[in-house]
């Protein structure tokens, strides 16, 4: 399921993605766009090669591309760069495999996968997070974050 089945959008850019450099670039990013989404994987380009997410323990092909939103919900209180660094945070463990990176996209959802994330098909590729934006975006996390700290 390429461009040509419905995951990518027909004009969907599939390479050369503009880069957020930093931090404060993703979140005015996020902030002057709606329906944002984070993908971690060797980008665009490759999601069209090889079709759809898997569920590798059920070995079952998701009808869309996983992703998680990037944009705060409207009940979040705190600064939108609080909750773009931690989103972008929870998912990094995703991108030390090599070659896979996190850039941005919207689509629409398909469904939802087994970790409840977003399926998405028709989607749009938007942006590259840089590796710096991405360090920003970990030490931000920590400094304003009681990571690992749960309800127990």
């Amino acid at each position: 399921m390429g461009t040509e089945e419905g995951l990518f959008e027909p004009d969907a850019k599939l390479s050369g993605l503009p880069e957020l450099r930093d931090l404060d670039e993703l979140v005015r990013f996020v902030r002057e766009h709606s329906d944002i989404l984070l993908r971690y994987s060797k980008g665009p380009k490759a999601d069209a090669e090889h079709g759809p997410s898997r569920d590798y323990e059920a070995g079952v092909e998701l009808p869309g591309l996983s992703a998680t939103w990037v944009e705060p919900e409207s009940w979040w209180p705190r600064a939108v760069e609080d909750w773009v660094a931690r989103r972008v945070c929870k998912y990094a463990e995703l991108g030390e495999a090599e070659g896979r990176y996190p850039w941005l996209l919207t689509g629409e959802v398909a469904g939802y996968g087994p970790d409840h994330e977003p399926l998405l098909v028709r989607v749009r590729p938007l942006a590259k997070i840089s590796a710096e934006a991405l360090e920003q975006a970990k030490d931000h996390y920590v400094r304003t974050f009681d990571v690992g700290k749960d309800s127990t």
